[in-house]
């Protein structure tokens, strides 16, 4: 059983390692496009969230519905940045399984595309350019896109939750909904099951 947790540990540490590799890799970009962009590490969050320490910014979330039903912030506004792909041609089908095989299986992270309204959604939702709002993913990737194609059609007033939903702590946010906490809800397929296992030897103890 330790075995298999220190599988569960380093598989779970590699993908940490990547997801953060990745998420400086796109930051630079995205500062580099868009100019200075305002980060907002999760333990200072729902301070400055309207409907959580009475600040100035709304939160939106950009994660797909799968994920955002496991656990969620109330007063939130929800517009998905990628959807799920749910085309039938040859092409979509290999590479779904392909897909499924190297991501799917692990994760439990269904073939997305970029969803085509997503601007205009979040117009609707938020009409006014001036507006401050703070942008939020699992892992802080989507949401980097996401600010950055919002910035580009107007939007002043943006913020960027660094390191997204997976870096926040027991305690970051206190009106959380769902069945899950926060920080777990990207986590699906296999991965799932090990971290539930090292939760429980976490629980037990030695």
């Amino acid at each position: 059983m330790a075995g298999a947790a220190a599988v569960g540990q380093s598989y779970l540490s590699t993908i940490t390692a990547t997801v953060k590799a990745r998420a400086r890799e796109q930051q630079r970009e995205l500062i580099g496009s868009s100019g200075l962009i305002l980060s907002i590490p999760a333990k200072d969050a729902a301070v400055a969230l309207r409907h959580e320490g009475g600040g100035e910014y709304q939160l939106l979330d950009v994660r797909p519905a799968w994920e955002r039903e496991k656990a969620w912030l109330q007063n939130s506004l929800h517009v998905p940045l990628y959807v799920e792909d749910t085309q039938m041609d040859p092409l979509t089908l290999l590479k779904k399984w392909v897909h499924f095989g190297y991501i799917g299986l692990w994760t439990g992270q269904r073939f997305t595309t970029l969803n085509p309204s997503f601007v205009s959604e979040v117009q609707s939702l938020v009409p006014m350019k001036d507006e401050r709002v703070l942008v939020a993913c699992g892992e802080g990737l989507r949401s980097m896109v996401a600010v950055k194609k919002l910035s580009e059609v107007g939007y002043e007033n943006l913020a960027w939750l660094a390191g997204g939903f997976n870096s926040a702590g027991e305690k970051d946010f206190n009106k959380v909904e769902g069945s899950t906490k926060l920080q777990y809800a990207t986590v699906g397929g296999v991965s799932y099951f090990f971290l539930q296992l090292l939760l429980i030897l976490k629980v037990i103890g030695p």
